[in-house]
């Protein structure tokens, strides 16, 4: 086989990789009607607890100030900016706490998604990280993400 032709079968087929991996885990682009969800609109179904620890309740103020620009009200996901955390892509044995602190320390390459890298987070301690992260958890154990 001419050696052009391989390289180009080997590229189309990494091409190809890529694209699927980059898509694991990510939602339609469709609602269920098949409609196109509006931009900033939510990705995700997300049922609340009853009630919050107080670290889970401290967790949501620094979420809801810092986080939910992108990853949207209670972590649901945002139609063109960021992705639900309330989804199993999240569960604690995919992305443990530490990748939390990683991310918001950071930044993360994008790597399950399609919304581009995620920026380093200033402002956020690691106590807040440690709230927000106890926030998400017991936000995604009512959602069955354990």
């Amino acid at each position: 086989m001419n050696r052009t032709l391989m390289v180009g079968v080997v590229a189309a087929l990494a091409a190809g990789a890529a694209v699927f991996f980059t898509q694991i885990g990510g939602e339609s682009p469709t609602a269920g009607n098949g409609t196109v969800p509006a931009q900033g609109a939510a990705m995700v179904e997300v049922t609340l607890p009853d009630a919050l620890s107080q670290q889970a309740r401290m967790g949501k103020q620094a979420f809801d100030a810092v986080c939910a620009e992108c990853h949207g009200t209670n972590a649901a996901g945002k139609t063109g900016s960021g992705p639900p955390l309330i989804h199993k892509i999240y569960e604690p044995s995919h992305h443990g706490d530490m990748s939390f602190h990683m991310a918001v320390q950071n930044g993360v390459r994008a790597h399950h998604w399609t919304f581009g890298d995620m920026p380093a987070q200033d402002g956020l301690t690691k106590a807040d990280v440690d709230a927000v992260v106890a926030y998400v958890r017991e936000v995604q154990k009512v959602n069955g993400i354990n």
